[in-house]
């Protein structure tokens, strides 16, 4: 009757503090693992990133004509384009919406 339970194998089945280690190691993977994955969903369903809650809604209609000033400024602030080159497309598109 030596050996108490699970069959004499001793404390986490004969591994010592390796197999305590070892399950700690699994528990935190595991726990990561699904923290990860509800960070993923979330980020591709589009929440949080000015969108409603129904990522499925067609947007705003005033999104659609701001768009390309947000795409020229978004240009600029990268460095792409200078900024005499910003100040001439955003007159162009002022001027295009203004005859439109």
């Amino acid at each position: 009757m030596m050996g108490g339970c699970c069959g004499g194998l001793g404390w986490f089945g004969g591994w010592g503090w390796f197999g305590a280690l070892l399950n700690l190691f699994l528990l935190l993977l595991f726990v990561g693992g699904m923290v990860w994955l509800v960070v993923w969903l979330v980020r591709r369903s589009g929440y949080g990133r000015g969108m409603s809650a129904a990522p499925f809604q067609a947007p705003a209609a005033h999104a659609a004509a701001d768009e390309p000033k947000v795409i020229l400024k978004a240009r600029y602030a990268r460095g792409e384009i200078t900024r005499e080159q910003y100040l001439q497309m955003l007159r162009d598109l002022e001027g295009k919406e203004a005859a439109s």
